[in-house]
This record gives C-alpha cells, sequence and structure tokens, in this order.
C-alpha cells in the first residue's frame, strides 16, 4: 500500500535525480574571472602566430613588482610568471621564426617571464600544456630572449597583440596597466 509519505519520498528523490545533472552543468559553465582569448596574426602569406592566454584584469592592484614580482632569470630559485592568468599562456607558429633575431622553430611553447624594473628576459618553453609556471623547466626552454618594456596607455585587461605589422615581420607584444612589452618577429629564411 503507497501511502501519502511513500509519495512524497518518490516526488523528492525524482526532484534530487532530476536536478543534480542540471547543478552539475550551471558548476561548468561558471564564468572565470579571468577570461580565456585567443589573438591569431598572419605574416607572410602563410605564417600563423597564435597566443592563448587568460586575461587577468587590474582590478585596483598594483601589479609589476607586487601582484607579477620581479625575478631574475638568472636567479636559478625564481619562478617566473606564466604571462597570464590560469593555464598557461601559448605561442604557437606553423613556420620557423626568428624572435630578436634568433631562431624559434616552428610549434607551440609555454610563455614564462622574467620581468624586472629594467629588462624583462622570455622564455619559450617546449613544455606547452602546464598549469602556470609551477613546473616550469629552464632545461625546456628552446629560446629566451631579453626585451625592454615601454610604457603605455592603461589597460584593464591583460591582451596580447600584434603592431608594425609588415610582409614579413610584426611587433609582438604584451599589453597590461601600463606597461607594455613588445618584441620583434620575423620569418626565418
Amino acid at each position: 500500500m503507497v501511502t501519502q509519505y511513500t509519495t512524497r519520498i518518490i516526488g523528492a528523490l525524482l526532484l534530487i535525480a532530476f536536478m543534480l545533472p542540471m547543478m552539475s552543468l550551471a558548476q561548468d559553465s561558471e564564468v572565470r574571472a579571468s577570461q580565456h582569448a585567443m589573438v591569431m596574426q598572419k605574416v607572410g602569406d602563410t605564417a600563423e602566430l597564435t597566443f592563448t592566454f587568460g586575461r587577468p584584469g587590474v582590478k585596483g592592484r598594483t601589479v609589476w613588482g607586487e601582484l607579477v614580482p620581479y625575478v631574475s632569470a638568472q636567479d636559478a630559485e625564481a619562478t617566473p610568471w606564466r604571462a597570464g592568468a590560469n593555464e598557461n599562456t601559448t605561442f604557437q607558429t606553423n613556420q620557423d621564426l626568428l624572435i630578436e633575431g634568433e631562431p624559434l622553430p616552428a610549434g607551440t611553447y609555454s610563455i614564462h617571464m622574467f620581468p624586472t624594473e629594467g629588462e624583462w628576459v622570455i622564455a619559450f618553453n617546449k613544455e606547452a600544456d602546464q598549469w602556470g609556471s609551477f613546473g616550469y623547466n629552464a632545461d625546456e626552454d628552446a629560446l629566451r630572449v631579453t626585451v625592454q618594456p615601454v610604457e603605455a596607455p592603461f589597460q584593464e585587461w591583460l591582451v596580447y597583440g600584434f603592431d608594425a605589422i609588415a610582409p614579413s615581420s610584426a611587433t609582438a607584444f604584451l599589453h597590461w596597466e601600463s606597461l607594455k612589452v613588445p618584441f620583434n618577429v620575423e620569418l626565418a629564411p
């Protein structure tokens, strides 16, 4: 004999069974504070250069030297900055390039930066699918270049992009807060 109490329990269990998948979907679709982004630029007819990165916001914080601490690439104990938020920032190229005049073979690289008040070291690392820079291994660097950051208009959300686009070259950059970190990219001969 089915009682009113049993009917209520069965109804409640069915409701829970129905709601669980919906609650799981709601959690999976939660928007990250630092949105995921990609930017691609063609250089020449066939070279495709792509940055994939998380976009943190300044949100009233002091970024350089505090949120992103200054670290030296010469310090073997230093942990570089992941150059974005969440997963590593990656740089992908389908053709061999020269970065600041130094060769970088076609491939996908995680980018790690060693910022200081004067100059920055950018490491292009062969381990492209890391979480942040916590597992960074300098032995896996395909290339390291040293660049000079420049003052720039305020930029709330971190962005990567390309300037000075020419038939066989461009200037790639990171821009966040009031700082821009440019580096020259050209097709390898």
